[in-house]
């Protein structure tokens, strides 16, 4: 109950901060609801407040944290494994929500721009794309314990493609991070993270 009322306080303080009159505290049940689907077993209200946890480190150095904020909120509102436009989905959804609580335009299309970056062949733009995207790529750098679940996660959502499948897939998946030059953008995520995250990256690909 006390984690639930900390995400309900942090979700009215998110609209209050970018000058929405009232939070919609339907579309919080509704986002919750969305994170707590059956068929979830990575993308969830866990991987929600790790998320925001990873938040508190970097807020300061975000343009605009707010954004970030509501963008998190809604950055996995939708997702099913067969579909290939989670992303697209979801940052209409926020940018949506963000305009009908009164927010200008000029708030709501970054917050849809935010969503969008998180798709993982998308390179970030802007210091506020480039946050989000570290929060969102935080797992990777997890302790050995958390990363390995995670890992078992990701099968359980992928259940319905064959192993052969889902191995090769998810090999392309964990090398793409493993060839680029620095798997985290900002600077705070390369000191704390990067090292550990390569670690995890191999050890993952010599299980596949």
């Amino acid at each position: 109950m006390t984690e639930v009322l900390t995400l309900v306080v942090s979700w009215q303080d998110v609209w209050r901060q970018l000058g929405a009159s009232a939070s919609d505290d339907a579309l919080f049940s509704r986002l919750v609801e969305c994170y707590s689907e059956p068929r979830r077993k990575y993308h969830t209200m866990q991987h929600l407040k790790e998320c925001f946890a990873h938040l508190e480190s970097v807020r300061s150095f975000a343009e605009r944290a707010g954004e970030v904020e509501l963008a998190l909120w809604f950055h996995d509102a939708i997702y099913d494994t067969r579909r290939k436009d989670n992303e697209e989905l979801s940052a209409e959804w926020a940018r949506d929500s963000a305009l009908a609580a009164g927010l200008a335009a000029d708030q709501a299309s970054p917050i849809y721009q935010l969503v969008m970056a998180t798709r993982h062949n998308a390179v970030p733009v802007g210091t506020d794309a480039a946050v989000l995207v570290d929060i969102d790529l935080g797992i990777l750098g997890a302790e050995v314990e958390r990363f390995d679940e995670y890992e078992i996660q990701v099968r359980e959502e992928y259940s319905w493609v064959p192993g052969p499948l889902y191995r090769a897939g998810r090999k392309k998946v964990l090398q793409g991070f493993a060839n680029r030059g620095s798997i985290y953008s900002t600077e705070y995520f390369r000191d704390k993270y990067e090292a550990r995250a390569r670690t995890n990256i191999a050890r993952s690909l010599d299980r596949l």
